[in-house]
């Protein structure tokens, strides 16, 4: 009998001290890759060195269902993440990804839906037009707006999603472990960072911050509509419809640690987003989440040659696009490994 996602996230549950060891395997496929973090990023990283034949374990202090990863809107958007042609480029093949997965795979939980990037003044199209098929201004902006842009965008239900990523990785002979590291492991011939946040003390990379993110989870109320509003750097506005819920954000407040929701943010949430979508208004709050992004001046994505032949590529610091970037950097990560092992 096949094993269903959240049976594969609940299998992994005990904590273990023992440091994944092993010379290396073979140049080429079936080569051994440790990858740290399991959050959108680090799975969807393993899943493609999966793919490509390689051996991968990953090690996460939190499982899946604990990550930033786990509270986030999950819109396919780009935002607050650098530079923008590579961002652009990562992100067009997410969208492709995604698309693919909403076409074909239902248990995947993502779907296409139609939606806006509103805009208070008239402008050009947004920096990463280019990674979005089917663009197009929008006619009938919100009261408040002077216009925007509209597309189809994937909408994932990261409670659905990352363990039909963990279900994946297994299906292909990966594992997952929880293990909490005092510094990267030194002993892996191949290792990829995915810590995100954490990356600020395993990698010493300091330029790593959090932007605190806040949102509320409400009923879903015939909601079929996306919205999003970034035209306030620390009070972006967004409206996303999942199937059962609809999640509302959100705040993007710098250099801030704390996760415990604030009621005058939910309550000024609430109010913003029955003005978009005057359906939500009384709606029943089914949560309250706080998720801290890994802000970085510009998303690491390299190889590091390390001693006796051993590598290590970082892939941290994707601020508020992971789901957005996770293939396209998942994708550059697994050339980058393909290219050390020949």
């Amino acid at each position: 009998m096949a094993t269903s996602p959240q049976e594969v996230t609940e299998q992994v549950t005990e904590e273990v001290t023992e440091p994944v060891t092993g010379a290396p395997g073979p140049a080429g496929r079936g080569a051994r890759v440790l990858v740290v973090g399991a959050g959108v990023v680090g799975l969807t990283c393993a899943v493609v060195l999966a793919e490509d034949g390689f051996e991968v374990n990953v090690l996460a202090r939190d499982l899946p269902p604990e990550t930033t990863s786990a509270v986030a809107a999950a819109l396919w958007f780009p935002y607050r993440a650098l530079p923008q042609d590579r961002v652009t480029d990562w992100a067009a093949t997410s969208y492709q990804r995604f698309a693919r997965l909403a076409r074909e795979d239902e248990s995947a939980g993502v779907d296409l839906v139609p939606g806006a990037d509103l805009a208070r003044t008239p402008g050009a199209k947004p920096w990463w037009a280019a990674a979005v098929p089917g663009l197009r201004p929008l006619d009938d902006p919100p009261d408040g707006y002077a216009g925007g842009w509209e597309f189809e965008a994937p909408v994932v239900d990261s409670g659905s999603y990352l363990p039909w990523l963990v279900a994946r990785l297994s299906a292909l002979g990966g594992t997952l472990t929880r293990q909490a590291l005092p510094a990267l492991p030194d002993n892996a011939p191949i290792l990829v960072n995915c810590t995100g946040l954490a990356a600020r003390a395993l990698a010493r990379d300091r330029s790593v911050t959090p932007v605190r993110g806040q949102l509320v989870v409400l009923d879903q109320v015939g909601v079929t509509r996306w919205w999003a509003d970034d035209t306030e750097p620390e009070r972006p506005l967004y409206v996303v419809p999942r199937r059962r819920s609809v999640v509302v954000g959100g705040t993007a407040e710098p250099d801030d640690w704390d996760t415990r929701p604030r009621p005058e943010t939910t309550r000024d949430l609430l109010a913003a987003a029955a003005r978009l979508e005057p359906a939500l208004a009384g709606a029943r709050v089914l949560r309250e989440r706080v998720g801290l992004r890994p802000a970085r001046p510009s998303v690491r994505v390299e190889a590091r040659p390390g001693e006796a032949g051993r590598l290590v590529v970082h892939c941290y610091g994707h601020g508020g696009s992971g789901f957005t970037v996770s293939w396209g950097c998942a994708a550059e990560v697994a050339g980058l490994v393909r290219a050390h092992v020949g």
